[in-house]
């Protein structure tokens, strides 16, 4: 029986998107559940950023096994910034990382789903940005025990605070 490729890629395409969809709103029914657990004293932004730094966590676990030093610090540090840009794209956004001054990488966020998410459940953008942000932080910290390289990452640009894109500088720390 012949297959029609073009149906079955479609097929898959709704098929990925209905899952990355569901990665957001999840996290953000989970937040509410933490929210009512933790009672009316709760501040949603700590619980958000403790969430965030838990998945950066865990996430920066799983990247260990795909980072090297075999290249240099450079490359090092290239191969991480993409791995973190690929974070998106497996959330079904758009992002790359480029080469920034000496000894830094730039990561660069055209389209984030996380806002769109967030306003669905009523979170502030403010809260977007600090988590995504929290996260990569948390990514890093084992990254940089692992490899005794001290790493850092800020936030320069963020497209829940209504700039067009989300800009990330990681460097090397002093």
């Amino acid at each position: 029986m012949p297959i029609d490729a073009e149906k079955e890629i479609t097929r898959l395409w709704r098929a990925l998107h209905g899952a990355q969809d569901e990665i957001g709103k999840t996290y953000y029914r989970w937040r509410q559940v933490a929210l009512e657990f933790a009672g009316p004293g709760a501040k949603p932004l700590d619980v958000g950023l403790r969430a965030a730094e838990i998945f950066g966590k865990e996430i920066g676990k799983s990247l260990l096994p795909r980072q090297n030093w075999l290249k240099g610090e450079e490359a090092f540090l290239m191969n991480l910034g993409r791995s973190l840009a690929e974070i998106w794209g497996v959330e079904g956004g758009i992002a790359a990382a480029e080469k920034g001054v000496a000894g830094e990488v730039m990561i660069r966020c055209t389209r984030d789903p996380w806002p769109s998410w967030a306003k669905e459940y009523g979170v502030p953008m403010e809260e977007v940005a600090l988590c995504r942000e929290r996260m990569f932080q948390a990514i890093l910290e084992d990254v940089s025990v692992f490899f005794n390289i001290p790493l850092k990452l800020e936030l320069q640009k963020a497209i829940a605070r209504g700039q067009g894109e989300t800009v990330m500088r990681l460097y090397k720390a002093a």
